[in-house]
């Protein structure tokens, strides 16, 4: 199959992590480590409400981890409309929708969030190693919910040794 022919249903990732609006950037950090990922779609159902990137959630990053977890990740996206893509449009312009946008990747929707289509993909494409694949998409949210253990703020914080020290 030829680059030229190929659509968005056929390069797009189908097994997508994301994460659900009133979730903590902590938790989507530590999805996005654990999966290996670098973006990751923020969903209401199969309702896309944006893509928040790694680059997107360092730049964030106030205070440590008390913190961190009892903001939603919904402050976090942008107001900007997002672009998105259909199943069947054409790989080109899809690249053409990322450009114009200033986006490395883009939701594939048909009905609801099915796909994912991120820069890797398309230069994976354009280098002949997609798996083109027809079958349906999963996504999956976060099964867990990260809250960090803090000794309660009247304590001292018991001060650390140095390696220097040890």
């Amino acid at each position: 199959m030829s680059v030229e022919s190929m659509t968005a249903g056929q390069v797009m990732s189908r097994v997508l992590v994301a994460v659900k609006p009133d979730e903590s950037p902590l938790m989507a950090w530590e999805l996005m480590r654990r999966a290996g990922v670098h973006h990751l779609p923020v969903v209401a159902g199969r309702h896309v409400l944006g893509i928040l990137t790694r680059e997107e959630l360092a730049a964030s990053w106030s205070g440590g981890p008390q913190e961190q977890s009892i903001r939603p990740v919904r402050e976090l996206l942008g107001r900007e409309r997002m672009p998105r893509v259909g199943l069947d449009m054409r790989l080109d312009r899809v690249a053409a929708v990322m450009l114009d946008a200033g986006v490395d990747a883009v939701p594939v929707l048909s009905g609801g969030l099915i796909g994912l289509i991120t820069a890797r993909d398309v230069l994976s494409a354009v280098a002949g190693r997609t798996g083109a694949s027809d079958g349906p998409g999963e996504v999956v949210t976060g099964m867990f919910h990260l809250e960090p253990v803090l000794p309660p703020r009247n304590e001292p914080v018991p001060p650390t040794r140095s390696w220097r020290e040890a």
